[in-house]
C-alpha cells in the first residue's frame, strides 16, 4: 500500500512535470509565431492577384463572345471570361497567410509547429502520466480539465493542419490561449492527486465529459475563426468605401483568409460539432439519473450547458435565414462559445452546484 502511494505520487510529480515542460516549448512555438508574422509580409505574387480581383470585380465583366463574318461563316474569338460577384458579396481573394508568402516568414511559421507539435506531445503525455497517477480519467477536477482541453484543442488544430487546411494563422492566438490557460491551471486550479467521490466513479466520466472537453476545443477554434471573421469583414468594408486602413491593420488583414472564407470555415466547424454536443447534454442526463435519480434537476452547470446548446442552435437557425447573415450570425456564435465559457469557468468557481463537489 505505501509503495503504491509513492509510486503515484512519483507519477504525480512527473506529471507536473511534464505539463510545465510543454509550457516552456509552448512559450518557444509563440515567439516563433510572432516572428513568422513580422517577417512575413505580402508577396508581389499576392499584391499583383488581389489587384486583378479587384480590377475585375469592379469591371464587373462576364463571360463575352465576339462574332465575326468572314465569308459568310461565323469565327468566334476565345472567350474573355472574368469574375464576377454573386449579389451582396464581394469576390476577395484569401490572403497568403502569416508567413505572408516569404521564405523568412515560412521558416519561422515551419519552425512555431514543429515547436507546437512537441509542445503537444509533451504535454499529452502529461495528461496521460496524471491519469495512470490517480488510476482514473484525468479530468476529475479543474486542473486536470483545463490541461486536457488545451491539449485537446491543440491536437485539434494540429489534425487540421495534417488534413492539409490552411489554417496557419490561428497558431498565434491558439498558442497564446493555451498558454494563458496553462498558466491558470497551474496557477489557480491545482489540484492534488485524489479519487473521486462515489457520484463521479462511473464509466459515463469517460464519456460525458471527454465530449464536453473535445467539444469545447472545436467551439474554441470556431470562436477565434469567428471573431477574425468580423475583424476581416470590417476591414474589407473600410477598403470598399473608399477608406484607407493603417499600416497596422493592413500588414494583419490582408494576410488573413477572406471574410467569406472565414465565415464559411467558422459555420462548417460549429455546424460538424453541434451533434456531439447535444449528445453530451443527453449524455449527463443519462448519468445524473444514475448518480442522483433524477435526469434534470435545473442544475446551475445544467442550465448553462442548455444555454450553450440554445445558442448554438439559435446561430444555426440564423445561418439558415437570409436576413441573420453574416455578422449577425457571427455574434450569436461568439455570445453562445461566451455561455461555455462562463459554464466552464464562471459556473465551476462561483455558484454552488451539485457539479461543485469535484474541487477546483
Amino acid at each position: 500500500m505505501i509503495l503504491a502511494a509513492t509510486t503515484n505520487e512519483s507519477l504525480a510529480r512527473m506529471s507536473d512535470l511534464l505539463i510545465y515542460s510543454s509550457m516552456a516549448v509552448y512559450t518557444l512555438a509563440f515567439f516563433a509565431h510572432i516572428a513568422e508574422w513580422v517577417f512575413g509580409s505580402r508577396s508581389k505574387v499576392g499584391r499583383t492577384a488581389a489587384a486583378l480581383t479587384q480590377q475585375n470585380t469592379a469591371e464587373g465583366a462576364a463571360v463575352t463572345v465576339r462574332v465575326q463574318q468572314a465569308g459568310g461563316t461565323a469565327v468566334l474569338d476565345k472567350p474573355q471570361v472574368v469574375t464576377r460577384s454573386a449579389a451582396g458579396t464581394r469576390d476577395v481573394p484569401d490572403g497568403p497567410g502569416a508567413a505572408g508568402g516569404t521564405v523568412k516568414g515560412d521558416l519561422y511559421g515551419r519552425i512555431a509547429v514543429s515547436l507546437t507539435v512537441l509542445a503537444f506531445a509533451v504535454e499529452a503525455a502529461g495528461v496521460v502520466v496524471r491519469a495512470l497517477s490517480v488510476q482514473r480519467a484525468p479530468w476529475g477536477n479543474m486542473y486536470e480539465f483545463s490541461t486536457t482541453f488545451s491539449t485537446v484543442a491543440v491536437g485539434a488544430y494540429l489534425g487540421f493542419l495534417l488534413a492539409k487546411k490552411n489554417i496557419r494563422w490561428m497558431g498565434l492566438p491558439l498558442i497564446t490561449t493555451v498558454l494563458l490557460d496553462l498558466g491558470m491551471a497551474t496557477t489557480w486550479l491545482k489540484t492534488p492527486s485524489d479519487q473521486l467521490v462515489p457520484a463521479l466513479d462511473s464509466y459515463w466520466l469517460w464519456i460525458h465529459v471527454s465530449t464536453a472537453i473535445f467539444c469545447g476545443a472545436v467551439f474554441y477554434i470556431g470562436a477565434v475563426g469567428t471573431l477574425l471573421y468580423l475583424f476581416r469583414d470590417s476591414y474589407e468594408n473600410k477598403l470598399a468605401t473608399g477608406g484607407n486602413p493603417g499600416a497596422f491593420a493592413r500588414s494583419v488583414m490582408e494576410r488573413l483568409p477572406s471574410a467569406a472564407s472565414l465565415d464559411k470555415f467558422s459555420y462548417r466547424v460549429n455546424a460538424a460539432v453541434f451533434p456531439l454536443w447535444t449528445f453530451t447534454i443527453i449524455a449527463g442526463a443519462i448519468w445524473a439519473g444514475d448518480a442522483w435519480g433524477r435526469y434534470w434537476g435545473w442544475d446551475a452547470k445544467e442550465v448553462w450547458s442548455f444555454i450553450t446548446w440554445v445558442g448554438y442552435a439559435a446561430y444555426l437557425h440564423a445561418r439558415a435565414t437570409a436576413g441573420w447573415k453574416g455578422r449577425k450570425a457571427a455574434y450569436i456564435a461568439l455570445i453562445a462559445f461566451a455561455c461555455f465559457l462562463f459554464n466552464y469557468y464562471g459556473v465551476n468557481i462561483f455558484v454552488s452546484s451539485k457539479h461543485s463537489y469535484a474541487g477546483v
